[in-house]
């Protein structure tokens, strides 16, 4: 001991440092969830504009976009995995309903059945983004339930 704490005695020695209570690791309980329900909900919302990818140039990028999403994120969160399916089912039907329409190309009906799909996709898409962001669940309509 060092000359002061000799004049102090025993009785005034300081008490060593204590170490800081452990705290919890992480954000609270309450906010791990909100979070969690905060990444369903986009990871929900980019299964729907995936689809979208076909428009940049992918091949087939209306079905692999969402295909991709589903596949990474199906095992995490039953919201995604509903969701996916949904887009999944939906963009592979418009492709079905695309090839019957190129027959009809030659009778020029098809022009326009064509045109009626494009509006079709886009519209409902984005309506099922802005759904699944708010965490509703999406039917699209005309979706043939090729994954259940």
């Amino acid at each position: 001991m060092d000359d002061f704490n000799k004049a102090r005695g025993p009785e005034q020695q300081p008490e060593p440092l204590q170490a800081p209570p452990a705290y919890q690791q992480g954000p609270p309980p309450q906010q791990d969830t909100a979070k969690k329900i905060k990444d369903e909900r986009m990871w929900a919302m980019f299964c729907h504009l995936a689809a979208f990818s076909g428009y940049i140039g992918v091949p087939l990028g209306s079905v692999v976009g969402p295909l991709v999403i589903w596949l990474i994120k199906r095992d995490t969160s039953a919201f995604v995995d509903d969701q996916g399916k949904q887009s999944l089912n939906f963009h592979i039907s418009l492709v079905l309903y695309a090839i019957l329409c190129i027959p009809l190309v030659f009778v020029l009906i098809g022009f326009v059945l064509l045109f009626v799909l494009w509006i079709l996709d886009v519209v409902c898409t984005i309506t099922g983004a802005v759904k699944a962001n708010k965490g509703e669940a999406y039917r699209y309509p005309l979706a043939i339930p090729f994954i259940k």
